[in-house]
């Protein structure tokens, strides 16, 4: 029976889980869980906690830093409760997203246009502290340190777990916050099922230890970090892959010309590592994450598509120290060992949803 929502942030958050072929037998596919914006779980539950808990009101203005799919997500949230929202946001906020946080009554300011991660994020954490100064009422979201941005994602664990609802399971996805990933695996474990989780990183991504290296091409928005985020824990994941934008945009074209998906660059990169693990672990399901569509990326990746390498032409590096990362593709063993950078985060207590 299909259910009739009352705001589109509920009717959108659901993902449409599509088996995409892994060039084996069809119990071998690998399960890809595509978003129209995945952060709208984080958003919605953690504004729904905020109020619950009293420490925001319907009316406060509630501002956060994004490259683009989190401030769609706050948008909505603020929307569904009655909240103003402010969006400090990065270049890739585009004209088609920015006119539609406009409309839903979000406020937007970009930071200068610059290819380097450190400083496009320097320049937008430091706004919001200048804004803050002014504004002492604003709730700063804090999408990056704050953990209560992992609560939403029991959900998806949930779908997880019925889609997949016995055996061992390998999530592999981008590592953004850590709030989505790390989320949905220890949610999963929780529940005492076996998970491998599998991070993406980019190049130049200081999170998993790649700061000293750069990408050629550009960033990859919203799944890398050139500042500490302090929501990402490290002792959850197995294993890492640092993938390229060369790299990630071949797959995400592959992507959409074998199984009809059009998602974005930290989807393609999911996809590379997805089969690179199942072709290493065949006894594991392979469930990938692709977290928002493609639309951002047409004129800078899928253009392109006449430049796309072919799947079995890319291969990882396969290395044991972060001293051997080297572009287009790298790949170790974490073994959930936790950074020496990054403070343990205590996993959230879930609060009932309304």
């Amino acid at each position: 029976m299909t259910r009739l929502h009352d705001h589109l942030a509920e009717a959108i958050k659901d993902p449409d889980p599509i088996r995409v072929r892994s060039g084996g037998s069809p119990e071998e596919d690998l399960i890809c869980l595509r978003f129209e914006t995945m952060k709208v779980y984080s958003a919605l539950g953690a504004v729904r906690h905020l109020l619950d808990t009293g420490r925001v009101h319907p009316g406060d203005t509630l501002i956060d830093s994004s490259s683009g799919i989190y401030a769609h997500a706050l948008a909505l949230a603020c929307h569904r409760y009655g909240m103003k929202c402010h969006i400090v946001g990065s270049t890739t906020v585009d004209r088609t997203l920015r006119v539609q946080l406009e409309i839903l009554g979000a406020t937007v300011e970009q930071v200068p246009s610059s290819n380097n991660l450190q400083l496009d994020q320097n320049l937008r954490v430091r706004r919001i502290g200048e804004i803050l100064r002014d504004n002492p009422t604003y709730h700063w979201m804090q999408q990056y340190h704050d953990d209560i941005h992992y609560l939403g994602y029991r959900a998806i664990a949930d779908l997880v777990a019925s889609l997949v609802p016995s055996g061992p399971v390998c999530l592999v996805g981008g590592v953004g916050t850590g709030a989505s990933t790390g989320a949905i695996a220890a949610y999963l474990r929780e529940r005492g099922r076996d998970v491998n989780l599998v991070g993406v990183q980019p190049f130049g991504s200081v999170t998993f230890g790649a700061g000293h290296t750069q990408d050629p091409e550009m960033i990859i928005a919203g799944i890398g970090s050139s500042i500490e985020f302090r929501n990402v824990r490290h002792e959850l994941y197995d294993r890492m892959h640092w993938i390229s934008f060369e790299y990630a945009m071949s797959a995400a074209v592959d992507l959409l010309r074998t199984s009809g998906v059009f998602a974005g660059l930290s989807a393609g990169a999911a996809y590379l590592s997805a089969l690179w693990e199942h072709n290493c672990d065949r006894d594991r399901k392979h469930v990938f994450l692709a977290a928002d569509t493609g639309t951002r990326y047409v004129e800078s990746a899928f253009a392109r598509h006449a430049e796309a390498r072919p799947m079995a032409s890319m291969r990882p590096r396969e290395i044991d120290s972060l001293d051997q990362l080297a572009v287009p593709w790298s790949a170790m063993s974490w073994d959930r060992r936790e950074s020496g950078r990054a403070r343990r985060a205590e996993f959230p207590a879930a609060t009932p949803s309304h």
